[in-house]
């Protein structure tokens, strides 16, 4: 079973936001927060480090204290150029990522994704229907690998994981948990189903 002390924790923020108007989506307020302070909050104290991906605004997300990485290719090259860096980054052997849009992850993610690994050097969310794969356990010893598939222009999260087999988490009791909040509308949805109670409570 891994430990804390063998997890690094990574907030995707690095997208161009185009579905909230351009703007860095990973700071746009959300319950008193910025959306991406709360998937971080989910993961800090469960994992030796939180990094935070981001490739604008690195000050605004800095303020914050956890450590800023920016991807290694610059052009918002989308979440696998976000996962290379952050296996670069990472001073662990296993790295837990994931987006910064996704505020109402379950408390006990961390936990989870450990008991569910098995033997495998990946693992993915999975909600009884479909897999989140930019919520997701990896090796961090896939780096070179994930480098030669992305110069190879493979931009997708889920068929790389697909040439390593990766787990299924089994998350179907806590579908809403990994609802992406891309858009105006849909954030302003959640606040109020947030103060009808509908989903836990936020840290």
């Amino acid at each position: 079973m891994l430990a804390t002390a063998d997890l690094t924790g990574v907030i995707l923020a690095g997208g161009a936001g185009r579905r909230m108007g351009g703007r860095d989506k990973g700071l746009e307020p959300f319950a008193g927060k910025p959306l991406f302070a709360h998937t971080a909050m989910r993961l800090d104290g469960q994992v030796a480090e939180v990094l935070i991906s981001a490739n604008r605004n690195i000050d605004a997300y800095a303020l914050f204290g956890w450590r800023v990485i920016e991807d290694a290719h610059p052009g918002f090259e989308g979440p696998l150029m976000g996962l290379y860096s952050a296996l670069g980054a990472a001073r662990t052997p296993w790295l837990l990522i994931a987006p910064c849009d996704t505020p109402l992850l379950p408390q006990d993610l961390v936990a989870r994704m450990v008991a569910g690994l098995g033997d495998h050097a990946i693992a993915v969310a999975f909600d009884g229907e479909r897999e989140h794969p930019a919520v997701a356990l990896v090796r961090t010893a896939l780096k070179d690998d994930l480098g030669a598939a992305l110069a190879a222009g493979e931009r997708k999260l889920s068929r790389w994981y697909a040439r390593h087999g990766a787990a299924q988490i089994d998350m179907a009791d806590c579908v809403d948990a990994f609802a992406n909040l891309n858009t105006e509308e849909e954030k302003h949805q959640w606040e109020l189903r947030l103060l009808n109670g509908a989903q836990g409570v936020l840290p």
